[in-house]
């Protein structure tokens, strides 16, 4: 039976290849993602073990806004400079230095803008070489207006010794500097992780990075000989006590990574999220290619019972075809994923502009690949091996044709699970607390099951009425004829494309609405005319410098200026985002809001306001207090002094501004409504606004259709990747088409012969092929259109209170575009299968067996 099965399976290699390719593409993602996260996270290992390899304890101030011990990037809690003196006292201690280090130098490159930095936009004082940095031209700066830039960022901004730099600081406006030297890490490193560095002058870095002199950020200890690093932590932590945090370098390190694969987890799941849609669709085919298969060696499987093989020994032989096939194509999959991983990997760590940790061949991804790859397989090939098994020893004595059973059990099945997803989607977007993501995803999946199910059903209705469109010509009958000839081989051919595209659907019709809600929100909840704010490309946010602002204020073109800033803070001990406003009655009227409960026309220091929706699900009312520790360590108690309608633009807790200013991370104005005086033109308003900030490349100023089209650009960029991802998953629709057709053809070989004895040519077999396999793609499209829109539209309407989702908005677009693409799919996926159907020998198919 081995043997036996061995030469059939070789003897079919265009279909061995075919189901091979559904695994691999299925493992790829799979073996991709966990390979591309396993290089990251090795390759940001090395870089903080670099960052504090000289390290022995590092000494900061408690944030209770950190996201982690080891801080976050954009809180810079100050240090008296008597801390320093204070560690240097402490036993064990050889040397403590006080030191500026923080995110938030922007650098202005010499084309006016800012020169950009995913890793960060660090600035600090320069306080000498040491083991981890080292000057590599000119010289340390010596006065107020001179700094030390990292090479990584002489070089991007093509800055040299001498060159005027210009730097907008945490504290400072734009100011302009002397790059006095240029500095490398250890190794000839340029930047330890993309990053640009500017480091001043001890006294210029606590002003332009702090705010004031005096004060110290970190502070680098160093241990006398004999005192080990968790010792000497020891002794720091006992003499300052818990309102500082004292790490060793290690520690530091190790927490700083462990943040780091915490961020790359969740695009990893991003990518496995794609991975199993691929398996699903890959599931499709395979078990489509098994049931053909079985079907067409009707014969043969009779004929090795009538020679004495058990039912079992059947079952066997087609799980063994399965098996071979998963491991072979678990094999490609994984160096296929493994290839696209160590690309992705290589191409980040390039963009990053840092080193590498090189490729690996991580554990998890081995076996998960195979492990996925085989089982799907074999689960996909479980019940054509059990219909393998039923086939009667009498059926070798006869031609036996494949009848069509009743559709009464496997509807039945179908419309079970298509109703208990939509249970669990449904249960899950009503809000099932830890579980809801769970059961979302859950739902969507069983969804598409039942669906598939049920496609056998309606496919011979909807594929005539589609075929119709094609039956002006006998080719065309035919194709028709032929596609709805056998409902579950169609159902489950068209049910690969149908996941596919129900699922981009799906995503395009959240995107859509999504895109139209904030449209419509603008348009009714801001009153604004023109809105300054700039793009976040870092964990410092883009920043309107008060004398701007002020400038802005002043003038004659404008009636209202309001601005916006916000912060992450500890409210009852969660992290949470609050709000402040410069002119509350301003932003009153450009917001639209009205109070609801209390007062709202102003919000002095130790109260705050909300609104509606916010105060009802937190259970807030006029007099009730929250407890709110700000980024810069502050504490308060804040009472409730009034309640606001609910907005798109304008929810959430609202503190004073005077709070705001002695609190938060960066009290400067984030963004700013400006509504201008009745009578100017709009684009006079602009122009003179954006005169005033043609020195700032951080902001830029943008009417409202301005800025709904940027915002709806960002989806549209998102759905783009999304879309390409999915591509991937329809492409083994695809194959499945071809495997489909091709096997087919195969089945009816005489039947095509016949055809053409009677008078059918060539270019009409080809044309008969083609309009099958499009009219079995479009039925996948159009029932993967009604699906996707009908999942997207209940995601939509049950989100609706909670993300602030309007009217369900459905991507005519894309949709049309679908159908468009599902005829020149259909067509291209029947090209294989009608070269095969008209190079049929006449006499040959005739006489086939």
């Amino acid at each position: 039976m081995l043997r036996a099965t061995l030469k059939s399976l070789l003897a079919r290699k265009l279909r061995l290849i075919l189901s091979t390719l559904a695994v691999v593409l299925s493992v790829m993602f799979v073996s991709g993602s966990l390979v591309l996260t396993d290089t990251l996270g090795r390759t940001f290992d090395n870089v903080f073990s670099n960052i504090y390899s000289s390290t022995d304890v590092q000494v900061t101030a408690k944030s209770e806004t950190a996201n982690d011990a080891s801080g976050n990037p954009a809180v810079a809690l100050p240090m008296p400079a008597a801390d320093v003196e204070r560690v240097a006292g402490v036993a064990g201690v050889r040397k403590a230095t006080g030191a500026v280090f923080v995110t938030g130098a922007r650098v202005v490159g010499k084309n006016g803008k800012i020169v950009v930095s995913q890793s960060g936009q660090f600035g600090g004082s320069w306080n000498g070489e040491d083991e981890t940095t080292k000057l590599i031209a000119g010289a340390a700066p010596s006065a107020a207006d001179e700094v030390v830039i990292n090479n990584g960022l002489a070089k991007q901004g093509k800055f040299a010794v001498g060159d005027a730099i210009d730097v907008i600081a945490r504290s400072e406006a734009r100011k302009t500097y002397k790059v006095a030297g240029i500095m490398q890490y250890t190794g000839n490193r340029d930047s330890m992780a993309g990053e640009t560095t500017v480091l001043f002058t001890v006294a210029t870095a606590q002003q332009a990075m702090l705010g004031e002199t005096g004060v110290f950020n970190l502070i680098d200890v160093k241990g006398e000989a004999g005192v080990s690093d968790n010792q000497l932590r020891d002794n720091v932590k006992a003499a300052l006590g818990p309102s500082y945090v004292v790490q060793t370098g290690e520690e530091l390190s190790k927490e700083s990574s462990e943040a780091i694969r915490g961020l790359l987890k969740y695009f990893n799941y991003f990518f496995l999220g794609f991975g199993a849609i691929a398996l699903l669709v890959g599931v499709f085919l395979i078990l489509n290619t098994f049931s053909i298969i079985v079907s067409q060696r009707t014969q043969e499987l009779a004929l090795l019972r009538a020679m004495g093989a058990s039912r079992w020994q059947i079952i066997r032989s087609v799980l063994i075809e399965a098996l071979l096939i998963g491991i072979v194509g678990s094999l490609f999959g994984f160096l296929v994923g493994m290839g696209l991983g160590a690309l992705g990997a290589s191409a980040f760590t390039s963009l990053a502009k840092m080193d590498s940790a090189g490729l690996g061949l991580p554990v998890a991804a081995i076996v998960t690949s195979f492990t996925i790859g085989i089982l799907v397989t074999m689960i996909s090939a479980v019940l054509p091996a059990i219909k393998a098994a039923r086939v009667a020893p009498i059926a070798a004595m006869r031609d036996a044709a494949a009848t069509d059973k009743p559709l009464t059990g496997i509807t039945i099945a179908g419309g079970v699970v298509t109703a208990i997803g939509v249970g669990s989607l449904s249960w899950g977007l009503a809000g099932a607390g830890s579980a809801t993501l769970l059961l979302v995803f859950g739902g969507v999946l069983l969804t598409l099951i039942g669906v598939a199910l049920l496609a056998p059903l309606v496919s011979r209705p909807l594929v005539a009425g589609l075929g119709a469109v094609f039956s002006w010509s006998v080719p065309g009958k035919l194709g028709r004829r032929n596609s709805s000839r056998n409902p579950r081989r169609t159902a489950i051919t068209a049910g690969a494309v149908m996941v596919g595209i129900a699922i981009i659907t799906m995503i395009s019709t959240i995107f859509s609405s999504l895109s139209t809600a904030i449209g419509d929100s603008v348009e009714k909840d801001l009153q604004a005319d023109l809105i300054i704010y700039g793009q976040q490309t870092s964990d410092v946010p883009p920043i309107i410098q008060p004398d701007e602002l002020k400038q802005i204020k002043a003038l004659p073109q404008l009636q209202t200026v309001a601005s916006v800033t916000y912060d992450v803070v500890s409210l009852n001990g969660k992290q949470d985002f609050v709000l402040a406003y410069d002119d509350v009655p301003a932003v009153i009227q450009v917001l639209k809001l009205h109070a609801v409960a209390g007062r709202i026309d102003h919000v002095d220091s130790g109260e705050f306001t909300t609104d509606e929706k916010t105060a009802k699900d937190r259970k807030y009312t006029v007099g009730s207090t929250i407890q709110v520790t700000f980024a810069k360590g502050m504490t308060k108690t804040l009472t409730l002094v009034g309640i606001t309608n609910s907005t798109v633009n304008g929810n959430g807790v609202v503190v004073s501004n005077t709070d705001a200013q002695a609190g938060f991370s960066f009290p400067q104005p984030i963004q700013a409504l400006v509504k201008a005086k009745d009578g100017v033109a709009i684009g006079d308003a602009k122009t003179a606004i954006e005169g005033v900030l043609k020195n700032n490349p951080e902001v830029s100023v943008q009417t409202k259709e301005e800025l709904v089209g940027s915002s709806q650009q960002q989806f549209d960029v998102a759905l783009v990747i999304v879309q390409v991802l999915l591509f991937i998953a329809l492409g083994i629709s695809v194959l499945g088409v071809i495997n489909t057709l091709l096997l087919s053809v195969i089945e009816r070989t005489r039947e095509l012969g016949m055809l053409r004895a009677i008078g059918l040519r060539r270019r009409q077999t080809w044309s008969m092929v083609t309009i099958e396999s499009v009219v079995i793609t479009l039925f996948g499209t159009v029932l993967g259109l009604v699906v996707g829109a009908g999942l997207g539209a209940a995601t939509v309407t049950a989100l609706k209170s909670v993300i602030g989702f309007g009217a369900v908005t459905l991507p005519w677009g894309y949709m049309i575009a679908y159908i468009i693409g599902a005829v020149i799919v259909g067509a291209v996926a029947g090209l294989i299968p009608a070269i095969r159907a008209v190079r049929l020998n006449v006499l040959n198919a005739i006489a086939y067996e």
